[in-house]
């Protein structure tokens, strides 16, 4: 029977899952051995299981390995790529402070400061965007107005009820003691 080929997914059964990951970081393991010995190759490998374990092989030391491959790309690619990242967030802080600063004349100009600059479109349209604000908040001012109308009613009926069965409690009391 050969082997077949399984969809490489997250293996849901934590015992499946568990054994599978044995079986073959031991693989792994056995293999990073081969290549250091078949070719002579300075290799480390560091597994870290689900569980937090631990697991390494280094034909040299671990940490020297991890030196050397530190000193390797300390080199001129790792200053340009921090360039560009330097570059990148520059580019990214300067959008930001553009956008911030669009915010803020927007919410200047929706206070009524700084209108006095606008044409006759800009002043429209601030004045569009009001306009949908303020039946928004009078939507919203009326749903919990109407909420607050029907709770009190609602209040009104249960006090109404209470009283009339006190009173109709004091009506048999009175009624039984003549």
């Amino acid at each position: 029977m050969g082997r077949g080929k399984i969809e490489i997914k997250r293996i849901e059964n934590t015992t499946n899952r568990q054994v599978t990951f044995c079986k073959r970081r031991n693989g792994l393991l056995k293999k990073a051995y081969e290549l250091s010995v078949l070719c002579d190759a300075e290799l480390a490998l560091i597994i870290f299981s689900s569980r937090g374990r631990l697991y390494e092989y280094a034909n040299n030391s671990v940490k020297a390995t991890i030196e050397r491959y530190k000193k390797a790309c300390s080199g001129t690619s790792s200053s340009s790529v921090s360039e560009a990242n330097a570059q990148y967030y520059q580019e990214e802080a300067s959008k930001l402070r553009q956008e911030i600063t669009n915010l803020q004349k927007t919410n200047r100009n929706m206070l009524g400061e700084n209108i006095s600059t606008m044409d006759l479109k800009h002043l429209k349209h601030l004045e569009t965007r009001l306009e949908k604000g303020v039946n928004k908040i009078r939507t919203r001012k009326n749903e919990l107005l109407y909420a607050e109308i029907e709770y009190t009613q609602k209040r009104e009926m249960e006090l109404q009820n209470v009283n009339m069965y006190l009173r109709n409690k004091v009506l048999s009391l009175s009624s039984q003691d003549k």
